[in-house]
């Protein structure tokens, strides 16, 4: 199998998340990837792929993804049921991070407890 072929679902991630200015080669085995997410959520979820598949230290794949937007660590398009605690568990891990999402939002929310579908909510860095 060539390294490729075992990281795909890494280039198919790279793809639906619009990675740009992507370049991928292979040499002598190993797989060369490039190219820049919108965040660095996206980017942790390229890393993730590459870990999941080729264990924590890979050897047969070498990563160079940039971040556009170092601002933020994600922007995020709330969907109906969704609350900032479900959000916060989503990108934090830890659902009690909520109020950081809520402050670095107070110029679109006024209360944590009343978010909409379609709002577009800034994930700050933490």
């Amino acid at each position: 199998m060539t390294a490729k072929a075992k990281y795909q679902d890494v280039l198919d991630l790279g793809e639906s998340l619009k990675i740009q200015n992507g370049d991928v080669s292979e040499e002598n085995g190993v797989l060369k990837v490039k190219g820049m997410a919108k965040t660095q959520y996206e980017k942790n979820l390229l890393w993730d792929k590459i870990k999941a598949i080729g264990g924590e230290h890979p050897t047969d794949i070498k990563a160079n993804i940039t971040v556009e937007d170092t601002s933020v660590f994600h922007r995020h398009i709330v969907k109906s049921g969704e609350t900032l605690g479900k959000i916060a568990k989503q990108y934090y891990g830890d659902a009690s991070k909520y109020q950081a999402i809520f402050e670095a939002n107070t110029d679109k929310l006024k209360n944590p407890d009343l978010i909409h579908p379609n709002q577009e909510l800034v994930i700050p860095n933490l």
